[in-house]
């Protein structure tokens, strides 16, 4: 499990211990997918200005509880247990522990007579370039909105999570990943106007769902995502380009491409979508497909895997996604390679039907 122990046990004892005293008036769960496969990546951002996207929700999902207590039951008000980051603390309205984590807490306010201890969790690691920053913002915000009587649809659920990113922290932020997280499936994003889109879940038969499910394999490369001076000299280069560069709709292509392929049956296409993304991204920066990226691509080359996609912005870190033949046996002798070549770990996934879901 790609989690680091708690660092400060002596605040998580304290809580346990308080915890004993008083049961908790609601417990809320909440799980959201994260994604893989996101061809056309790039062009759901405010500079691309229109976009087309296809991408994949997977587990694991990110996990959420929010166990409710009467107010004057606890000594803080909302308290956060960040298991990934082993990490307990008091939210703040400075945002100062974790503020993707914490603007989204202020965004839903919980109702007056609650006091909150909020859980969080996913067994794809922060920094893998599959979503998971958002799949964790839109499950915490479901949970949340649960807690207030429920009104957000999936799509409001969505924007609200992106949101918390664009507007209240200031962040560069494209639509996919809070899209996919909301709605689950595997989807075809139009973005006609930024940040405006309308999403279809693909009606895909059961034999390709499970062939798809079977050939899809997610490689995390050892290390989190870390190229922001990449992608802010990126960003500078497209936005003075202009929506209609021919390295944008490079990009934008791939994701009708990989529609139509998975609506014939068609993996060697599917495959060539993902190749042909992945040296698009190249093509914007040749550092967004890293020395492990390309490491990975030739092994799984040799090992004739059809397809290959570096999830998310790209850059050192983060992980790949294959497309492999249709023999178990050669997967997982390609996993094995992978996994002795470096500090590589393959992540089990599922296909996720499912978006954002919770229950009490």
């Amino acid at each position: 499990m790609l989690i680091t122990p708690i660092e400060n046990p002596s605040c998580q004892r304290a809580s346990s211990a308080h915890n004993s005293q008083v049961h908790p008036i609601r417990i809320i769960h909440s799980r959201a997918p994260i994604r893989v496969c996101d061809n056309g990546g790039w062009t759901d951002t405010w500079f691309a200005e229109h976009g087309r996207i296809f991408n994949i929700a997977v587990s694991p999902c990110a996990e959420v509880r929010i166990a409710a207590y009467p107010r004057n039951s606890r000594p803080h008000r909302i308290e956060v247990h960040a298991e990934n980051f082993g990490e307990v603390f008091v939210h703040s309205d400075d945002w100062s522990h974790h503020p993707l984590l914490e603007a989204a807490i202020s965004m839903l306010p919980a109702p007056e007579q609650y006091a909150l201890q909020i859980d969080l969790f996913c067994e794809a690691p922060a920094g893998a370039s599959t979503g998971t920053s958002a799949a964790i913002t839109v499950a915490l915000l479901a949970a949340l909105d649960q807690l207030r009587g429920r009104s957000l649809s999936a799509h409001e659920l969505a924007y609200a999570a992106q949101k918390v990113e664009t507007e209240m922290l200031g962040r560069q932020c494209g639509i996919q990943d809070q899209l996919a997280a909301a709605y689950g499936g595997v989807n075809y994003i139009d973005m006609h106007a930024y940040p405006h889109a309308s999403i279809s879940r693909l009606s895909l038969s059961e034999k390709t769902l499970r062939e798809l499910d079977q050939r899809l394999v997610l490689i995390f490369l050892g290390r989190t995502h870390d190229s922001s001076r990449v992608h802010e000299q990126v960003i500078r280069e497209l936005e003075n380009a202009g929506p209609e560069d021919a390295r944008i709709e490079a990009l934008r292509s791939t994701a009708p491409r990989s529609r139509d392929a998975l609506f014939t049956g068609d993996w060697t296409a599917l495959g060539r979508a993902m190749i042909d993304n992945t040296e698009a991204q190249a093509a914007l920066n040749a550092a967004l497909v890293g020395s492990d990226a390309r490491n990975i691509i030739d092994i799984a080359h040799t090992h004739g895997a059809l397809g290959w996609k570096v999830n998310g912005a790209g850059g050192e870190g983060g992980s790949i996604t294959l497309l492999c033949g249709t023999r178990p046996a050669d997967t997982r002798t390609l996993v094995r390679e992978i996994e002795s070549a470096g500090p590589y770990v393959c992540i089990p996934t599922t296909l996720c039907a499912h978006g954002a879901i919770t229950w009490e």
